[in-house]
């Protein structure tokens, strides 16, 4: 388990990003010591966020992303998502 802090490093994504997308449920710790609070997160939590991160990186919403990560759309929903973003890339 690793501590925020370490967490962000090997990431390579900011501690105020793990703080935030934990406040909007988007990407939560593993645990969380009951008495100090400090977030712990599992090396096997590092592909999930490297899948919110590159959906971020694609120009989705963090409400498009939530939905997509927490299973709630369809293959064709995504597929129409990725084909409307790709057009307005390309506008």
């Amino acid at each position: 388990m690793f501590r925020i802090g370490e967490f962000s490093k090997i990431a390579q994504t900011a501690v105020s990003q793990l703080r935030y997308y934990d406040e909007i449920g988007l990407f939560t710790p593993e645990q969380i010591d009951p008495s100090s609070g400090y977030r712990y997160y599992s090396a096997g939590q590092l592909p999930t966020l490297n899948r919110i991160l590159a959906m971020k990186e694609l120009g989705l919403s963090l409400d498009q992303i939530r939905r997509l990560v927490g299973d709630e759309v369809s293959a064709e929903e995504i597929r129409g998502m990725l084909a409307l973003k790709k057009a307005q890339i390309e506008q």
